[in-house]
């Protein structure tokens, strides 16, 4: 293959390109980390960016997290030779030995990435995450009862520390369009046999919920899924951001307590959202809705009222004006 053959411009290119002027996610002269598993989507990323890299200058390296799974013998080797082909450098990170569930090694492949991108001075981790991946990522959270922040929870970018952000660029682009881009351009696709094991609750998603509500309820649903995440996404952030202003406001750190007379005039959707800020500084593991909902209730409350024991040993409670947080482990 060669490495730099004429680009064909093709309406994926012309979206790309409208997608990254509109959101300014890749700017000019960036330097990109390309995380690739050898799958499609990122095959078909990884040519867009090449293609386009003239207009914008990027430069642009390859990283790959082996899992050191059985099934990916020889993967590590395969997207090295693509790495060479397209004469673009490439990191690598092995996992550590042992069992690893799907958070496990999600969270180890994003740790994985950061290290490439401190070790070789990216500011943008790029990753080939596709519509269909945003929709299976809604339904997934839809069925474990998320409000707006999961739903929409795969964004097109998002912090990782530092300067440096997690990219998503192809999250208008279905699957269907990146394994359609990658045949007619021959790219050397490798599947991932992980994405076959029914085990993980993801891959149940995207094998045979998905395909059901496709044929038996809307055949878009992958795209108008995603659309709703889209909405979604953009009032999550409206709203987080009049929150964290009224969760600044309400917050008393030193003794742990809110202004529940404050949150009294705010509708109850601001209210639970300051209502979980406020638990997660405090909570040794994030609140669920139980643990928000009990805390909200305290802000009409009788003077005294308080939730039983959360997790940590505390407890909230009502107190004249305020809701403090009660250490049980320090009476």
């Amino acid at each position: 293959m060669s490495s730099h053959p004429s680009p064909i411009w093709t309406p994926l290119h012309a979206r790309l390109q409208e997608t990254l002027r509109k959101r300014a996610l890749l700017p000019r002269g960036a330097r990109l980390l390309l995380a690739v598993s050898g799958g499609q989507d990122s095959l078909c990323l990884g040519r867009l960016l090449l293609d386009l890299q003239p207009k914008w200058r990027w430069e642009i390296a390859i990283g790959h997290c082996d899992h050191r799974w059985s099934h990916d013998v020889g993967l590590a080797d395969h997207v090295r030779q693509l790495a060479e082909s397209w004469r673009l450098p490439f990191f690598l990170e092995n996992a550590p030995p042992g069992p690893e569930t799907e958070a496990r090694a999600r969270e180890w492949r994003y740790g994985a990435l950061t290290a490439m991108a401190v070790a070789g001075g990216f500011d943008r981790i790029v990753t080939g995450h596709t519509l269909s991946d945003r929709a299976e990522t809604f339904l997934y959270h839809l069925a474990r009862g998320a409000g707006a922040e999961g739903l929409s929870s795969l964004t097109w970018q998002r912090p990782l520390g530092g300067d440096r952000l997690l990219v998503r660029p192809l999250l208008n682009v279905s699957r269907a369009e990146t394994g359609e881009f990658c045949r007619a351009r021959d790219l050397p696709i490798r599947s991932d046999r992980a994405n076959e094991n029914l085990r993980y609750a993801r891959n149940r998603v995207r094998r045979e919920l998905v395909p059901y509500l496709r044929n038996h309820l809307n055949r878009q649903i992958e795209r108008h899924l995603a659309r709703t995440a889209e909405i979604l996404e953009g009032e999550d952030e409206y709203l987080d951001t009049i929150a964290s202003g009224l969760f600044e406001e309400s917050i008393d750190r030193g003794d742990r307590s809110l202004d529940r007379s404050r949150l009294r005039s705010v509708p109850l959707a601001l209210q639970r959202r300051v209502i979980r800020k406020f638990l997660q500084d405090y909570l040794p593991s994030s609140p669920d809705f139980d643990d928000i909902e009990a805390v909200t209730n305290l802000i009409d409350a009788p003077n005294l009222g308080q939730t039983s024991t959360l997790r940590g040993r505390l407890v909230a409670r009502a107190t004249g004006g305020r809701i403090e947080l009660l250490d049980l482990r320090q009476k």
